[in-house]
């Protein structure tokens, strides 16, 4: 749901100055409430959707609310993981990795450096492998700050078992999150060079900026060309987008970030055909995430 949809509601509801100051309210926590929906979710579509069902029940709170922003990531929360229990049975029958849908917004440094490495697809899959639980619990603790004892409420858990789901939720993250290291300038760089190098099939470009260990995630969910294990090594990597390039025929490529990271935006024929995102480490592309499943790109304008 978007600002729009918000204002247009409390207009038709009420117009008295208590409905807008709830409105205000609920404004000033909305990018936060869909940055918990979205880290919990993978899914741009289910984290709008958790934010207007939390706009109707905050339009239907009739008491004060002495701590606004609490009561609604206690709300977004809750939502998310009553969410995610139909979600689980989903993800084991999906087809090939799966990814989340991707953000994609137009180059910016800014963004870049704020979104950083907590909205990245590398981070998302790795919250995947956590139970609900402990990724509710690290993503209120790690990503927004939130104290063990406000986490605790939200999730109705004691303060000692949140802090104890905490610890083994970041020790979890911590062995398996990526290690990649670059500025964003060169982050851009060789991401633009290796796309223009794609776009143009030049085999040789695109070996020389892939990493000897790079990997390739694709996701086309059965219904778009996608490999259904992970790609290792820069020769199968290349080949195998060539390859699925050959088949589409020429396409318009344009840069984009993708959860903070650059990559583009390929569309054949004035549809998005795939989101492409890059990590680089040590001057080389290490880690490729492909998405190509029409369901998950639906949001993205070519």
């Amino acid at each position: 749901m978007n600002r729009r949809t918000i204002r247009t509601m409390s207009r038709t509801t009420s117009g008295d100055q208590g409905d807008r100051d709830r409105t205000a309210v609920f404004e000033e926590h909305r990018d936060r409430l869909f940055g918990i929906a979205y880290r919990m979710l993978g899914s741009v579509a289910d984290a709008e959707d958790l934010v207007q069902d939390a706009w109707l029940k905050w339009a239907g709170v009739d008491r004060p609310v002495d701590r606004p922003g609490a009561y609604l990531a206690r709300t977004v929360t809750n939502l998310a993981l009553n969410r995610l229990g139909s979600a689980a049975a989903q993800r084991e029958r999906y087809v090939g990795p799966w990814l989340p849908e991707p953000l994609v917004r137009a180059p910016d440094v800014a963004e870049e450096v704020e979104q950083a490495e907590s909205v990245s697809l590398a981070m998302l899959v790795v919250l995947e492998s956590l139970s609900p639980l402990e990724r509710a619990v690290f993503i209120l603790r790690e990503v927004f700050g939130y104290p063990h004892r406000e986490i605790a409420e939200t999730v109705g858990r004691s303060e000692q078992a949140v802090r104890q789901l905490s610890r083994r939720a970041a020790s979890h993250v911590a062995a398996r999150r990526p290690r990649f290291s670059a500025s964003a300038e060169e982050r851009r760089r060789i991401t633009a060079e290796f796309m223009e190098a794609c776009a143009g099939g030049d085999l040789h470009r695109m070996l020389a900026s892939l990493a000897p260990d790079v990997v390739l995630w694709s996701d086309g969910g059965g219904k778009r060309q996608a490999a259904l294990r992970p790609i290792v090594g820069p020769d199968k990597v290349a080949r195998w987008i060539l390859g699925v390039g050959a088949r589409l025929g020429p396409a318009e490529v344009r840069p984009v970030l993708v959860n903070g990271r650059p990559g583009a935006v390929f569309a054949v024929g004035g549809e998005v055909d795939s989101v492409v995102a890059a990590e680089v480490f040590d001057g080389r592309i290490a880690a490729i995430h492909v998405i190509r499943n029409p369901d998950k790109l639906r949001h993205v304008r070519p």
